[in-house]
């Protein structure tokens, strides 16, 4: 590990953008974030037309929740004790063999060739696929970067590190969109392939890191356990990912865009693009921020208070029926969540000993990344049985509940300062 010149002026926001290995990790973090969101985008609206049916959008979040919950825990224990750049590198190989598989699938000719059916089923199993490379990658992504800056820079690195994921989101979002329009899938996933391959180059050339503590000797389960005994006895951390977890359970009002962009707002493929990018345009605006005005205190009361504001604002969101409006509510929904996510990701790298990174992590990835996808289906599932925005606002008003309920059992985070 090894910096540039001048990089000891720990008080500079670019600190740990010095570090060269880090560069490299945040390039490949910004071109496979974005592909993802991209695939993400495209896949949604793909199902959007060929179904028209919520619950059609809504298992494409079961399917590729349902292997990265079911192999979160082991994908942890196997971090641990795996060179962690090799393993990050073999996931994103396996990610554009996916992507490449999606590409087919959405052909014009697929789908009049094999049916409508058939693409919404291949979809699927794609994207299950997706699940189980993302059980392993998301660890190992989280827990490489403390081997790649120093412990007094973490903060400066999480900050980067979701700045550039969120950033990419932004333009992985709104591109599809216009993408899509402009070019279609095929051409769109040209795109998706290079940025790929971009981002395997990048990691290729970081060097491979020591294994801190190999778990060889020890019983899968008995490993994977001793991650869940200390998430569950660090209250700090337990209090923040739970809290994060059941605000994007409850508050994925991004699952049910396409309805609000075809069939309230009319709006089309590039509306549908900004909208999905919004929240993650107001988030990448106060990381930005935050990378030079960073947090000083009382961030465990923040975090309280921005998932509460976030509520707040998918309620406003799902009542709203002005595009404008609509836009406003999830870019201040972005502003919210994107404090939280840095508070949550510092609290992380903190809080978690080095031996135990891709333990504690692959648990962090069970709760918050899958909440992602279980909160997919479960706005899906609230939209078939209450309509879309009464699904949409039900979201935003639980996780106020979620806030409140947090405030008195967790009173440690409440007070937590870092």
């Amino acid at each position: 590990m090894s910096t540039d010149p001048g990089s000891n002026d720990l008080s500079s926001p670019f600190v740990s953008v010095r570090i060269k290995e880090f560069r490299l990790y945040i390039i490949q973090r910004f071109f496979f974030v974005m592909a993802m969101r991209m695939i993400g985008t495209v896949v949604g609206w793909k199902m959007y037309e060929i179904t028209r049916n919520p619950l059609a959008i809504a298992f494409i979040g079961l399917s590729e929740a349902i292997p990265a919950i079911s192999l979160a825990l082991y994908s942890g224990h196997v971090v641990d004790k795996s060179d962690k750049r090799t393993l990050l590198f073999r996931t994103i190989l396996l990610y554009f063999t996916s992507s490449a598989a999606l590409m087919f699938i959405t052909l014009h000719n697929t789908e009049i060739s094999l049916g409508k059916n058939f693409v919404q089923y291949a979809l699927y199993i794609v994207i299950f696929c997706t699940g189980i490379i993302r059980a392993f990658s998301g660890p190992a992504t989280s827990s490489i970067l403390a081997q790649l800056v120093p412990k007094i820079m973490l903060p400066n690195a999480v900050t980067w590190s979701s700045s550039t994921w969120l950033s990419a989101s932004v333009l992985g979002h709104a591109s599809a969109g216009f993408l899509v329009a402009y070019v279609g899938y095929t051409g769109t996933f040209v795109f998706i392939l290079s940025y790929i391959a971009i981002a395997a180059f990048s990691v290729f050339q970081i060097e491979r890191k020591p294994i801190v503590h190999s778990n060889r000797g020890q019983a899968t389960w008995e490993s994977v356990k001793d991650g869940l005994r200390y998430v569950f006895s660090t209250k700090e951390l337990l209090g923040a990912i739970t809290l994060d977890m059941f605000a994007v359970l409850f508050g994925g009002a991004v699952a049910m865009l396409p309805f609000f962009a075809g069939d309230i707002l009319h709006v089309g493929p590039i509306g549908f693009g900004w909208l999905n990018a919004a929240a993650d345009i107001g988030s990448f605006a106060v990381i930005l921020t935050l990378t030079f005005y960073p947090l000083r205190k009382k961030q465990g009361l923040i975090l309280l208070f921005v998932v509460a504001g976030f509520g707040v604002s998918i309620i406003t969101f799902g009542l709203s029926q002005l595009y404008f409006l609509s836009f406003i509510a999830l870019l201040l929904s972005g502003v919210m969540d994107g404090i939280s996510v840095v508070v949550r990701g510092t609290i992380l790298q903190l809080k978690t000993p080095d031996n135990m990174r891709g333990r504690v992590s692959s648990v962090n990835s069970m709760f918050i990344n899958s909440s992602n996808e279980i909160g997919y289906f479960e706005s899906g599932v609230a939209a078939k049985l209450m309509g879309v925005v009464p699904s949409v606002v039900f979201g935003g008003a639980m996780t106020l509940l979620v806030v409140a309920v947090m405030w008195f059992k967790a009173p440690s985070l409440r007070k937590f300062e870092y």
